[in-house]
């Protein structure tokens, strides 16, 4: 039997800030994105077509071009260190991106906004939800 290679991409670091694009546009963004942003309570999508790059601010709940940040429960249970999601799928069809596989960036911080640049194919994430069982 042949060795498979277990793909990093899988398990991110939790000190390093991520930002994945799940599936169907949701963006969740772990505790050390979060931080770099001041945990904001919503974001707003940034657009440079020419650089392809996606931009993601804090906002204010109160902005009309907001979206909320939902804070999701942490895999050990504890609330408030689990990642936030936001929902993106219109703004993924704004421009276009394929969201069929899961993916995973590392952002730059740029003044107030975290940049997810597209020009790297960014990793491909899979979900802890569905365990996966070994065969006899």
């Amino acid at each position: 039997m042949a060795f498979e290679l277990f793909q990093k991409g899988s398990a991110p670091v939790p000190t390093v800030p991520s930002v994945t694009i799940q599936k169907k546009g949701l963006f969740s963004l772990n505790e050390a994105a979060q931080k770099l942003l001041g945990h904001p309570e919503a974001i707003q999508f940034l657009w440079d077509a020419d650089r392809k790059l996606i931009g993601l601010r804090a906002a204010s709940l109160k902005d009309s071009n907001a979206y909320p940040a939902r804070r999701q429960a942490s895999a050990s249970g504890r609330e408030g260190r689990g990642p936030v999601l936001v929902a993106g799928s219109m703004f993924t069809k704004f421009i276009g991106l394929d969201t069929s596989q899961a993916r995973r960036w590392v952002p730059e911080l740029d003044d107030d906004m975290l940049l997810i640049d597209l020009n790297t194919p960014g990793q491909p994430a899979s979900s802890n939800r569905a365990k996966r069982t070994i065969e006899e």
